[in-house]
């Protein structure tokens, strides 16, 4: 197992390290070059858009994600009929993989827009929020499975008491379901923050990053292009310095995305403790 580990783990990690600072085409040609990679990377307008693009769409979907998936999740352990058909349904789109998603949504979208004489491939804003509405309608059905275990498992017995004691439901929600709850909202919340930060099948798929923004230098600006697909475009891009560049993007990514979920899963574990 250990071995396993190294060879398809911290071998490859150690080795795209060393890529981040070279300047290559393939590994076998590789020149070190030293950190002129990174100041490439964090210099990029293209790399810095699409980092507080990638932000901004990661924040707006962790909320609606995690908001849309509890709140079905709490109607369907109401005892409502039919509740597993509805959990099925809510849950398939999940099982849908990202590139396909993203031009079936991409027909959808382009067909409503085009009465308004436009298309999602046009504008920045119908982009961002066709992302938003594909990532909503992908993720919600999972997270509330977790929301729906979380749910089940909170003691009758505190429900009782609360009832007992003349808790209306808002309260019984707010003061005893909810911080029952904070392990599944811990999961639910480094999924969906995770997954906002790792978009990529859908951004290609949907947008491909346009439309676009020209420069004064003449380069242009990707405006709904999102890290790991600007990543993905510069690793492919024209010149022999690029490769390079992109495996620096990838390591500063990395730093950035296992940052942000052991920042979350400290402060929301903290959460658990003090319930």
């Amino acid at each position: 197992m250990a071995a396993a580990f190294i060879i398809g783990f911290v071998w490859p990690f150690i080795q795209g390290i060393y890529l981040s600072m070279c300047q290559f085409k393939t590994i076998s040609n590789a020149k070190f070059i030293g950190f002129s990679n990174y100041v490439k990377a964090i210099t990029d307008p293209s790399f810095l858009h699409s980092f507080w693009y990638t932000a901004l769409f990661a924040i707006v979907s962790l909320v609606l994600i995690n908001v849309l998936a509890f709140t079905v999740a709490y109607f369907l352990t109401q005892g409502i009929k039919g509740s597993n058909l509805f959990r099925t349904v809510f849950f398939m789109p999940n099982l849908i993989g990202g590139i396909v998603l993203g031009y079936i949504w991409s027909m959808i979208f382009d067909g409503i827009l085009t009465h308004f004489g436009t298309s999602i491939l046009m504008d920045s804003t119908f982009g961002f929020w066709g992302l938003i509405i594909l990532m909503c309608w992908q993720q919600v059905g999972y997270m509330m499975i977790i929301y729906i275990a979380g749910l089940q498992a909170v003691p009758e017995d505190i429900l009782e008491a609360a009832k007992i004691d003349g808790a209306t439901k808002t309260q019984t929600l707010f003061r005893v379901i909810i911080p029952n709850v904070m392990p599944s909202i811990t999961i639910c919340t480094f999924l969906s923050l995770t997954n906002g930060f790792k978009l990529f099948d859908q951004n290609l798929a949907l947008t491909g990053g346009q439309p676009f923004i020209i420069q004064p230098d003449g380069s242009s600006i990707k405006t709904t292009e999102m890290l790991a697909l600007n990543i993905f475009n510069t690793f492919y891009g024209s010149n022999s310095a690029s490769s390079g560049q992109a495996q620096a993007k990838a390591v500063l990514f990395f730093i950035l995305v296992a940052s942000i979920g052991l920042i979350q899963l400290g402060i929301t574990r903290k959460r658990e403790v003090q319930q």
